[in-house]
């Protein structure tokens, strides 16, 4: 079994530490956080710990920080020679202290809290150092998913940039329809089976290949007629923006 300890008490900690709770193949030696009581629910308040040379031996630590205090918590810990990976997307192998052997365990997944995840599908990006540290995330990472890829930093990047257009931005697109629907007293629900067929329809073809609409229509009609009725300026900026990229089909503008 390999044991590890989590550093961290936010959204991706607290679900690694729902995911690692189900597992056989790991044991959770130790907890990190400030604050024991914010995981006082999901482990036992002995495993808690607030003071990092309070941390005992494990073979793997997973910092689950936010990315500006990933350096400096793996600079606070008081060992060397040890497994410590973090989990961001963004961050590179390199913010980790060079005094202990670096990997990256990257969940590509949004996580809110209240909202269970089926760890299972989710994609685990991998990185270390060399190989034998690889195995040990590898094992880690399939104990709780079906999904592992190595994805190096580069990579990685890239994958977060794409995470940000996908989730990030789609996600503030609902919140702009909902604001539309709700100024003209129309139920946000009515847009639901859109939402979710658009999102199903990418399993069996390539985004491009899905897109419709009046701008892959070039209905510059159409797209007169609503430039016209939408009152805020935000969004007819980004009707006008997204507009030109579909046409240009994702070219640069």
């Amino acid at each position: 079994m390999i044991r590890i300890s989590i550093i961290g008490s936010g959204n991706v900690a607290q679900h690694l530490i729902k995911a690692f709770s189900k597992s056989e193949a790991v044991e959770i030696v130790q907890v990190f956080s400030r604050k024991k009581e914010a995981l006082a629910s999901l482990v036992s308040f002995e495993k808690i710990v607030n003071d990092f040379d309070s941390l005992l031996e494990a073979d793997l630590y997973i910092i689950a920080v936010s990315d500006n205090a990933i350096s400096e918590v793996s600079k606070q810990l008081p060992f060397q020679n040890r497994v410590v990976v973090h989990t961001s997307g963004a961050a590179s192998l390199d913010v980790l202290d060079a005094k202990n052997r670096k990997g990256v365990f990257y969940p590509l997944q949004t996580f809110s809290k209240n909202k269970e995840v089926d760890f299972s599908i989710i994609p685990m990006c991998l990185e270390a150092e060399n190989t034998f540290d690889y195995r040990v995330l590898e094992s880690v990472a399939k104990s709780i998913s079906q999904a592992v890829y190595p994805i190096n930093s580069d990579q990685r990047k890239a994958l977060h940039v794409a995470a940000v257009f996908v989730n990030n931005f789609t996600n503030h697109l609902y919140q702009i329809g909902q604001e539309i629907c709700k100024e003209h007293q129309v139920p946000f629900e009515v847009l639901k089976p859109l939402i979710q067929e658009t999102a199903q329809k990418i399993n069996t073809l390539a985004p491009a290949d899905a897109q419709t609409g009046p701008a892959k229509r070039k209905d510059s009609t159409t797209i007169e007629a609503h430039l016209e009725y939408l009152t805020h300026e935000n969004q007819k900026n980004i009707y006008k923006i997204l507009t030109q990229s579909i046409q240009n089909n994702g070219k640069k503008l």
